[in-house]
């Protein structure tokens, strides 16, 4: 299993200080991995675990994968943000009580930035037969903010991908060498959208398709 330094999640974890959000999930999976998934961000249920890809969105994906031959040991799951953005919201019990309660929220440009060190380290040190992203954070933390998976979803794309151009500056510079990409939608997709399923199916049968021709071609 590819394991984070410790200091590297200390440094994840000051440079996000002062933000609104909680927890500190790693990355989790072998270091040559079939797949690397990169979403968004932690959840509730995420940041409470410790885990990537965990609860109702974390079902959908096994999913996807096992319609491929593939589980949670083939892939290095990882996001954009490794800590849960949440915002304050009142929530009205059935008996009329408001409370207040956390809710999640897409991540900001700056809470991503705070974060790039952690996934540049991942995307050097991991290797992958392809990336897939997941949903649009996680495709323009690559590809930049041009870049809509509504447009991309289930394209092979070979090219260079943002990373942090240091520590002391907070702004992307492309990459020297080439990724495979593939973009797809996030599982939770198909909760807001019903429809967004076959689109998924349909995508992750091309990601099948290009791991197996992949595999073929280097054994």
């Amino acid at each position: 299993m590819f394991e984070l330094p410790d200091e590297l999640v200390t440094l994840g974890k000051e440079r996000i200080e002062g933000f609104p959000v909680e927890g500190f999930v790693r990355g989790k999976g072998p270091k040559n991995p079939t797949i690397l998934l990169i979403g968004e961000a932690p959840g509730e249920n995420e940041a409470v675990q410790g885990m990537p890809f965990v609860g109702r969105a974390g079902d959908e994906l096994v999913k996807s994968l096992t319609s491929i031959g593939l589980t949670r040991d083939n892939v290095y799951m990882t996001s954009a943000v490794r800590s849960r953005p949440y915002i304050w919201k009142d929530k009205k019990a059935r008996n009329g009580e408001i409370t207040k309660r956390k809710y999640n929220r897409p991540p900001t440009q700056q809470e991503i930035i705070a974060h790039a060190p952690v996934l540049d380290y991942e995307l050097t040190h991991i290797a992958p037969v392809v990336i897939v992203t997941l949903g649009n954070v996680g495709l323009q933390r690559l590809l930049g903010k041009d870049a809509k998976v509504s447009a991309l979803h289930g394209q092979l794309i070979e090219h260079e991908v943002q990373h942090l151009a240091s520590l002391e500056e907070n702004k992307f510079k492309w990459s020297e060498e080439k990724y495979l990409i593939i973009p797809t939608y996030h599982p939770a997709a198909v909760f807001y959208r019903p429809s967004n399923r076959d689109i998924l199916e349909e995508d992750w049968a091309k990601i099948g398709q290009y791991i197996a021709s992949a595999k073929l071609k280097f054994s």
